[in-house]
Parts: structure tokens; sequence; C-alpha cells
């Protein structure tokens, strides 16, 4: 109960479509609502916005391992990638966010995308 009410306390507060991170790294997404995908990401989000990589990564591989198509766990892990300097990993996660989610200003635009696609 008390994760289900720090979970709604966090989402009225950053919102549904996503956060910024602070310390000048990238922005991390929220996933689409009511999946077991979502929840695996959004507790890596918190897990982010703390600045505990190790943990928002094994969070996010879990949203990705339960549902492979979710581009916002793909781009989340690869900027969390990036946060503990493992930039080829990183790549790979961007390329496949993009790949999933083309048209999603949020993904293509970023620029740390950019920067490790060389866009």
């Amino acid at each position: 109960m008390r994760k289900v009410l720090c979970l709604l306390v966090m989402l009225s507060i950053f919102g549904f479509i996503g956060c910024t991170a602070g310390g000048g790294g990238g922005e991390v997404l929220w996933g689409p609502s009511g999946s077991k995908g979502r929840m695996a990401n959004d507790e890596g989000v918190g897990h982010f916005n703390q600045g505990h990589w190790d943990v928002a990564e094994k969070h996010f591989n879990e949203a990705i391992t339960v549902d492979p198509n979710l581009a916002e766990a793909h781009f989340n892990l690869g900027v969390t990638l990036d946060k503990q300097n493992k930039h080829e990993e990183a790549k790979a996660s961007f390329q496949k966010a993009l790949e999933l989610a083309p048209a999603n200003p949020k993904i293509k635009d970023a620029e740390i995308v950019k920067k490790h696609l060389g866009m």
C-alpha cells in the first residue's frame, strides 16, 4: 500500500508525461498506463530521480522483459546507462527506443539520443 501511495504522490508531482532529472542528464519518460511494464518503468523513474542508477537500470530492464515494445523503458534504460558511462549499451537502448517510437518527439528530438546516435 505504501508503494502505491508513493507512486501516486510521484505521479501527481511529475505528471504522466515525464520528468526531468537533475544534474544536466537526460529526461526519463513515463510509459503507457495500466501495464506491468509501466509499473516497473515508473519504479525505475523514481530511482533514477534519486540517483540510484543501478537500481533504476534493474527496473527498466524488468519493464523491457515484461513489455519488450515499451519504447519509454528502452529510452530510460539508455539515459541510465549513459549516467553510468556505459555508452555502447546506451546507444543500443536509444536505437531500440527510436525503432519502436520513431515519431515520439521526446525520444527522436532528445539531445542525448542525437549525441549517442550521431544525429
